[in-house]
Formats: structure tokens, sequence, C-alpha cells
């Protein structure tokens, strides 16, 4: 097959001098010579523009269907009466037929087929095999290096959320080789208990094993055996009055717990399968699909296919489904909102190229059904804030991500600046920007601590409020925010895309430093620069990599970037908020019915704090031994606002 690919790539110059057949009377003249078996066909222009791509069990039954224009769709009818030349192939198998049409469809990109948009590769995790004390890290591309890989993650945001949490629980290294060779004296993740420092001896190879080998567990869905074994030596612990060791056993069963809760979704009966779940409205369709792996969810992504208006949502999601597959790797089930009509070849074409059974349905009832019902939820909520969205700031994103280089459209944009309040108190600002313009329930204003910063020194300033941001972020993505600040309003535990600083390379130098101690790759940071004599226009922006550069002064996107520095100057040097002292004492178990010391320990152990419990779903609760349903819908109840037990 590689052979017919190679030879089928080109482009055809258009018909042939003195060729006179187009449309119905070129198709019916081509039926005549096709054979009775399966293959793919091309349907190109007067000037040799690939039209369709299509597939057949039988090539002469099905381009026979294009010689008559009555009963056709407009969509069908118009793109028969634009044919000008036809190619075709012969495979051995409609399932062969199957794949050669969906890599031709990607490659070639066809008018009137349905086409997936975002082609993007999705990030694994990679627990390296190649070194003494193994490395976790994202991974994206050809799986060169050797060791273990798992995956794939629906984003960027959805792995490194997992990353976050597994370096909490199992303390593996995430600094590369020649960083970890260089060390001296542990990082700063280690300090925050992130990492068990072996560069520096902190821990024995062999235990540094054992943490490997339980992440390698908890990757592969052994995740309760780990999480019991965690409970009983944190029990241990306690018992030997090594509060300290306890206290570590704690945080770990609670970053184990953040992970199996992540997006509420957690299935019971689903160990590894593809959701997909699609909406159509307004003559467009998203596909949403969620990747279910060792019992959790790995995430989820949109995608909005280009497609004729006047295919059916079945019709959508079938040609997409060929496509998604061609070039990735199926899991051992694939469930489906809509029963497509080529569910069956899909299914054995995916079974063929995973070399083994790969099951594809539409299920009616159970977890199952539940989880697709979820899926399609997230469709038609996505496709709606798609419709809403104005035209002019989706551009606007569009263009940001264009000029600084981002695979997509940014979905959060962060804008720091410092700012002297009165002369007396130096603050640091964060403000937030995002599809739907300036979210200001997620701003952030941070009182610089440092007594021993220099007065006006920016760079300090600058290097306290990202280490403080991101250092708390990370905290956040694992569950854990009990040391927030008081003066700081905690927003939820959302990745930025983009983070705009306001001054140049050395900000940008302070900026980048911070990131890289915290093992932070995924974030894009920018400088921005003012003009000079402080010329609205004449901005000047600083990129990792690039040589800083200027925007035309009219460009709408260069507008929209000066708004968010504005924005982000205002708030920065706007009246301080009231520091608020934080309530400290009281466990929020005590306060629930039925909750006494027994319950409340189960609870515990099995979330890790009491903060984690009120976040736990109810099925999450259910799960828990020694908890029965009545004790789980009471808790579940009095954290969610709901006292009186209504539905």
């Amino acid at each position: 097959m590689n052979d017919i690919e190679r030879k089928s790539a080109g482009k055809p110059a258009g018909p042939k001098a003195g060729a006179e057949k187009t449309g119905v009377a070129l198709i019916a003249a081509k039926v005549r010579l096709l054979p009775d078996s399966p293959g793919v066909y091309r349907m190109y222009d007067g000037d040799g523009e690939l039209l369709y791509v299509g597939k057949a069990r039988s090539l002469k039954k099905r381009v026979a269907s294009y010689t008559k224009l009555a009963g056709q769709p407009n969509r069908i009818a118009r793109m028969i009466t634009a044919t000008a030349q036809m190619e075709f192939i012969t495979t051995a198998t409609e399932t062969d037929a199957l794949l050669l049409e969906a890599n031709l469809i990607k490659r070639l990109k066809p008018r009137y087929n349905v086409l997936m948009r975002d082609d993007k590769s999705f990030p694994h995790i990679l627990l390296t095999g190649d070194h003494e004390f193994p490395q976790v890290l994202k991974h994206r591309g050809a799986r060169a290096r050797r060791g273990d890989y798992f995956g794939p993650f629906a984003s960027a945001g959805a792995v490194n959320a997992t990353l976050n949490a597994l370096q909490k629980a199992f303390l593996l290294r995430s600094c590369s080789d020649s960083v970890f060779e260089s060390r001296t004296r542990p990082c700063l993740l280690f300090q925050i208990k992130r990492c068990s420092a072996p560069c520096t001896g902190e821990i024995s190879g062999e235990d540094y094993a054992g943490l490997v080998a339980e992440a390698r567990d908890f990757l592969k869905g052994r995740s309760r055996k780990t999480q019991e074994q965690l409970v009983r030596l944190m029990d241990e612990a306690a018992a030997n009055l090594d509060y300290e060791t306890a206290t570590v056993y704690r945080d770990r069963i609670r970053a184990l717990t953040q992970v199996q809760q992540h997006q509420g979704i957690n299935p019971q009966t689903v160990t590894e399968a593809d959701l997909f779940a699609a909406w159509a409205e307004g003559g467009q369709t998203c596909v949403q699909v969620f990747f279910i792996r060792a019992g959790q969810n790995w995430g989820n992504r949109a995608y909005f296919p280009r497609h004729d208006r006047e295919l059916s949502t079945e019709e959508v999601l079938d040609a997409f489904l060929a496509q998604f597959y061609e070039d990735r790797q199926p899991p051992r089930m694939v469930l489906l909102s809509h029963d497509t009509p080529g569910k069956a070849l899909l299914a054995e074409a995916l079974t063929i190229r995973a070399g083994r059974k790969v099951a594809v349905g539409v299920p009616r009832r159970g977890e199952k059904r539940e989880l697709v019902d979820h899926a399609l939820t997230n469709a038609r909520e996505a496709l709606g804030r798609r419709l809403a969205e104005s035209s002019s700031q989706r551009k606007l994103l569009e263009g940001v991500a264009e000029v600084f280089g981002l695979e997509q459209a940014p979905e959060r944009i962060e804008v720091y600046d410092n700012s002297h309040i009165q002369g007396a108190k130096a603050v640091g600002g964060m403000i937030v920007a995002g599809p739907e313009g300036f979210m200001k329930s997620q701003y952030r204003k941070f009182n610089i601590k440092n007594a021993d910063m220099a007065a006006g020194d920016d760079y300090a300033m600058m290097r306290e409020v990202l280490t403080r941001r991101f250092t708390r972020l990370l905290k956040e993505s694992d569950g854990d925010d009990a040391d927030t600040g008081p003066e700081e309003t905690r927003p939820d535990a959302v990745w930025p895309d983009l983070i705009l600083i306001d001054g140049g390379a050395g900000q940008l130098k302070v900026a980048t430093e911070v990131l890289a101690e915290l093992g932070i790759d995924s974030v894009t940071a920018v400088g921005v620069a003012k003009g000079p004599e402080r010329d609205a226009g004449r901005e000047r922006f600083f990129m990792a990599g690039r040589r800083d550069f200027m925007l035309e002064p009219r460009n709408p996107v260069l507008y929209y970037l000066q708004r968010l520095r504005d924005e982000a100057h205002r708030f920065a040097i706007g009246s301080h908020r009231a520091r608020r002292s934080k309530a400290i004492g009281v466990n929020p178990l005590d306060e629930v019915p039925g909750v006494g010391p027994g319950r409340k320990r189960a609870l515990l152990k099995h979330f890790g704090s009491a903060r984690a419990v009120a976040r736990a779903g109810l099925a999450d609760l259910e799960s828990v031994e020694g908890i029965s349903t009545g004790v789980a819908r009471a808790v579940y109840d009095h954290f969610h606002g709901n006292p009186d037990g209504a539905a």
C-alpha cells in the first residue's frame, strides 16, 4: 500500500487535450472499465483540483451511482457536474480502501470531503528507561527514546495536570540528564516536595526504583493498590509518632486522589476507551473526544471539522473517525454517540491496525452510556460557545497565536505588571483574558513580601510574583492550596497558554528562569516593552529564541495587546484589597451529620484532606470503604449546598 500511496500523491494536470466528456458522461465512460472489487476513487475538476476522495466495496457499483443527477443532494450534483477526470486504485479488501481513503483525505484535503481541521499530535507521558534514575516528562512525536509511554492525553494542559500530580505523588525527577549530572544541591522542586532529589543523593537508588515502580503501576491502572499501600505506610508512620513521614504519605494520597477525580469522570467499568460525541447546530458540527486510560480521564478535545451543511451528523462522525485513527494507535474500545454507517468496517480496520480486537459501538445503557452522554453535553456546550463567540474576538486571538507562534488561539492569557502604591508597598498584579474577554474573577494581587529587596527592583519583584504564582498553581493543580496567601483571590487551577510581562529582555529573562526552575515548559512567555517616551504603538516584543520585533502600528493585534497591558497596569495601581484572615481550627467534617470519628478517619485516609473530601463527587464518596450511600449523600449535600438532600 505504500507504493500505491506514493503513486497517488501527485496532482494530475487536468484532462488531456481533446477530452470533451465531463460530468455524467465522463463517469459513465469510466464505469464500463472498472472492476467489481474494492478500491479508492478520486474526482478532479477541469483545472486538476481534487474534488473528492471516496472508497468502495465495489468500484464499479459505487461509481455507477454518480451516473444520474436525479435524486442526488445538491453538493453531490455540483461535484458530479464539475468532474472532468477520475483516477482509481484497487485494493485487496474494503478495509485497505478505508485506510487509504483516510490517508489521501488528510494529505490532499479535497474540497467536498469532511476534513479534520486540527491534526496535531497528542502528548504522552514518558517514563525514561535509559538512565539509572528515570525521568518523567511530557513527550510528543516519534517514540525514539527508550522507556514506557503512557497516553494519549488530549492536550498539554491534561498531561501537565497529570505530571504535576505524579511528581507530587511519586517525587520523580523532571530535570534533563545534563541538569541532573550538574546539580550540587537540591533544587526548588525538592523544597516544595515535588522531587526526591536523587541528583544529590537525598534518596537511594533502591528507594527511587520503588517510586518508579509505583508510578508505573499507577499509570497502568493499578491506582487502588498503590493508594492502599500508601495508606498503610501513613498509618504505620503515625503509629510510630513519625508525623513528618506520615504527612509526606498523606500528600501523596491527596495527589493520587486529585488525578482520579480529574474533570469529574470516574469510570468504574471502563479502563481503556476513546469516546466520540457529535453535536450539530447552525451548519457546524462539534466532535468531542474523551480519552479514558488506566480507568482515568486523560482529557478531552473538541474538533470542528469542515463539511457541507447537507451532511448528517452520522455522516460527519463516520468520516471524522477514519481520519482520526489514520495515524493513531486505537484503544481496545471506541464508544460513539451515533450509529455511523461505517461502524463495522472501522472496527475491522482498527483491529488490523492495532493487532488485537478493537470494539466499536454505541452504548445504550449503563455507565458507558452515561460517559457518552457526558461527552455529548460537552460537545453541545463547546459548539454553543463557538457560535456565541464574536468573530472579531476569535480573529484577534488567532492573530495573537500567529504573532507569537502558538499552536492554536490561546484560551487563557495572563498579563503581569508591578507597581508602587502611593510610594509604600510594592504590588504585583495579574489580569486574565480569554475568548470571552477579561475574566475579572480570575484577577490576582500579590503584596511583595521580600523585605530585603532593594526599593524599585522590578526584576526581584517580578521573580517573586511569578514564583509565587506558578508554585501555587502547581499546588492548586494537585488540590493543595492550603498556603494560599491572604491577600490573593484563589482562581481555578487553569494553566495559561500565554503570559505577557510588562518589560523588555530583562523581565523576560526573569520569567523564563522562574519557569525553568519549576520545570514548566508548556507556557509561552513574552516581554512587552514600552516604546520610546512610552509612546503607544511603538511597543517592542521579546521572546526566548527570537529577535525582538515590533508590529505594524495599525495592526488590530497590537491594539488588543495594548488593551491587555493597560488593563494590567490599571489593576496593579488600584487600591489595595483588605487582607483577609484565614479561619483555622475546626475540621469541616465535624459539622456533617452522621460523620463520627471513624467515618471521618476513613474519609481523610482516602482523600488526604477535608478540602479534598469537600471537592469529591458523590460516586467518589460512595467508593470509600466504610461509607454507606446515605452517609456519602449527606457529605456531598453538606459541601455542595444541598442540605435538604434534594436532587
